[in-house]
């Protein structure tokens, strides 16, 4: 008992933002590791070492909490992500590199528990489902969409149409097959350094080279 009050306290120290953002990363861990049904605001509370009380003043349900974890994953996500100008000064090598990091990210193994993850809460939480494409999927297209629209003189319907067709390509059919276990999942660290290793780029280089205009 005395340990839990010390573990209590410690947490209780965090104020504000600070002990929100620490809430959201050991939901993340919860809700990945538990699954939406199963976690649990009491369990989020003791791993978080704070107060029931604290939990629900900054997060008044389990699914506002839940969908303020997919804010955290989305900020996380596109941080390691990144633009296609910061790839290469090669407009085409940018994009094949973008598109592979993009197809790293996927296949990385908390990222496809975390597919799963929305996927089976999506009939409870609809809304939680399109915040995750729009965190994940929309975001992606659209940095996308504007280098193409910018580099390739192209409007930005034409920059979408092929922002799509690229992303589709490149990214969905591996990605399908490590969702359903057909593949397994990247395990290390998807470290930019590693691309190559995880990614074919070569074939993600000759589809962006008869994909893009020129």
């Amino acid at each position: 008992m005395r340990h839990e009050g010390a573990s209590r306290r410690r947490g209780e120290q965090r104020r504000g933002e600070e002990l929100r953002r620490h809430i959201l990363l050991v939901a993340k861990e919860v809700f990945l590791e538990t699954g939406y049904e199963r976690a649990s605001m009491d369990t989020v509370a003791a791993r978080a070492e704070t107060s029931k009380r604290s939990l629900y003043a900054h997060f008044e349900s389990k699914d506002k909490l839940f969908l303020a974890v997919l804010d955290l994953i989305r900020e996380l996500y596109l941080d390691r992500l990144r633009t296609p100008d910061v790839y290469a000064d090669d407009p085409a090598e940018a994009v094949a590199l973008f598109c592979g990091r993009f197809l790293q990210l996927m296949v990385w193994e908390p990222q496809t528990r975390t597919c799963r993850l929305i996927i089976t809460a999506a009939e409870r939480l609809p809304g939680s489902a399109s915040a995750y494409f729009d965190a994940i999927f929309a975001s992606t297209r659209e940095r996308l969409t504007a280098y193409l629209a910018e580099r390739f003189d192209v409007d930005r319907a034409a920059g979408a149409e092929l922002a799509e067709d690229l992303l589709g390509r490149a990214v969905l059919p591996r990605l399908f097959r490590t969702l359903l276990n057909v593949e397994d999942p990247v395990k290390d660290e998807p470290d930019e350094a590693v691309l190559a290793e995880h990614v074919d780029l070569d074939a993600i280089r000759r589809l962006v080279s008869v994909t893009l205009p020129g």
